[in-house]
């Protein structure tokens, strides 16, 4: 099943959860930097997340504790995936030397990216 995309938003309000690892709307705004976002709009992009299946929660109190469903990782995964899919037909080697070209990777980084790659076959 392929996982749904997310907005700027719900992406913000997922990167405090995964790093809290679970926390109420009140918990997740403290977290967030200035300008904090209104109450009800992290409510609102939370049960979005939950809709989307990205969060689930338990009731504690009157209220709602939440925690991610999806970890970074897969998330991240997924992510990457999808640009070199969609902008790079499907080859990591374009995706590599696009970044090369672009942002001037140096012989040094770009021989301890092999390494790593070469490390995980």
């Amino acid at each position: 099943m392929e996982m749904k995309q997310l907005t700027k938003a719900e992406e913000e309000i997922m990167q405090v959860l995964w790093q809290l690892g679970k926390g109420n709307v009140k918990s997740i705004i403290e977290a967030m930097p200035e300008p904090k976002p209104a109450y009800n709009t992290v409510s609102t992009i939370v049960r979005i997340l939950e809709s989307k299946a990205f969060v689930d929660y338990e009731k504690k109190g009157k209220g709602h504790v939440y925690f991610p469903v999806v970890s970074k990782q897969e998330y991240s995964n997924q992510s990457i995936n999808k640009l070199v899919d969609n902008y790079f037909q499907g080859s990591f080697k374009s995706l590599v030397s696009f970044f090369v070209k672009k942002n001037d990777v140096n012989l040094e980084d770009l021989e301890r990216v092999l390494k790593e790659i070469d490390k995980k076959d």
